[in-house]
């Protein structure tokens, strides 16, 4: 049985005209347009996903500041509103600083992704998602303040759009070490999808058979986030065939995708049936 996860929220958020300026990034649309992450998420739902990520990639309160809480909260209670009642919410769980620079992460970063994960948990989300890390110690750090709170946790590393933040080994050995500190599920995110099926069976080598895993990939080839036309979701969709066929359980999407990737995967995933 594969999981179907929903795609990005903010690269989509940009191609459809809504700023995503910094600090905040995505988190900018929960003021500014909240109806459009609605309609995102529900895009998601209606393509077939049943695991909806909450757009709080950014709302942690270093990002955020004083809102950080109200801005999480309400994260949490649009992506509810907006997909079918059997359909699972994750709450995200970022890097404190930078993705793509693991030389920034804080020197104690636990204080901050302790107060997000207990906020993600006080609002009602059905499991942590902690995600994007490239810096592996934060990353575990992130999945350990996510397990105290009783939650199922997630852990999702990136290699980095064209892989030079961590290889395949790295990876795997960090996903291992995330599923040794109580996460449930581990996968590979933010990198270019024609990279990510080595980083896939590396993972299937090394994590204990009961520990599902998976991916979810950006569009095209290292840094091609605008790889939408029909040829390109073809390429994305046998990219993501490839990961299940390595024994990936939970697909999805990362930057510069969009709900019609999830639609192809699905139809894919429902033609193997």
């Amino acid at each position: 049985m594969i999981t179907l996860l929903d795609g990005p929220i903010g690269s989509l958020l940009t191609f459809r005209g809504v700023p995503t300026p910094p600090p905040l990034w995505s988190a900018n649309a929960l003021q500014t347009a909240p109806d459009m992450v609605a309609q995102i998420h529900g895009e998601y739902a209606g393509a077939g996903a049943c695991v909806h990520t909450a757009n709080t990639f950014r709302t942690g309160p270093r990002a955020a500041g004083p809102e950080w809480e109200d801005l999480t909260r309400r994260a949490v209670a649009i992506a509810r509103s907006s997909i079918p009642s059997t359909h699972r919410v994750a709450g995200s769980i970022a890097p404190a600083r930078d993705c793509y620079r693991p030389d920034l992460s804080p020197e104690d970063p636990r204080p901050e992704h302790r107060l997000l994960a207990q906020c993600l948990a006080q609002a009602g989300v059905d499991l942590i998602l902690c995600e994007t890390f490239a810096h592996v110690g934060e990353g575990l750090i992130a999945v350990e303040e996510a397990v105290a709170t009783g939650l199922p946790v997630w852990a999702a590393f990136t290699g980095g759009p064209d892989g030079s933040l961590l290889s395949p080994f790295d990876l795997a050995i960090a996903a291992r070490q995330a599923a040794e500190r109580g996460a449930q599920a581990v996968l590979v995110n933010c990198i270019a999808s024609e990279l990510t099926l080595s980083y896939v069976e590396a993972i299937s080598r090394v994590v204990p058979p009961s520990v599902p895993f998976g991916a979810y990939a950006n569009a095209g080839g290292p840094g091609d986030w605008n790889a939408t036309d029909n040829a390109a979701v073809e390429r994305y969709v046998l990219a993501a065939m490839s990961w299940v066929d390595a024994g990936a359980t939970i697909v999805g999407s990362c930057c510069g995708t969009s709900p019609v990737h999830i639609v192809a995967i699905d139809h894919a995933l429902q033609c193997r049936r």
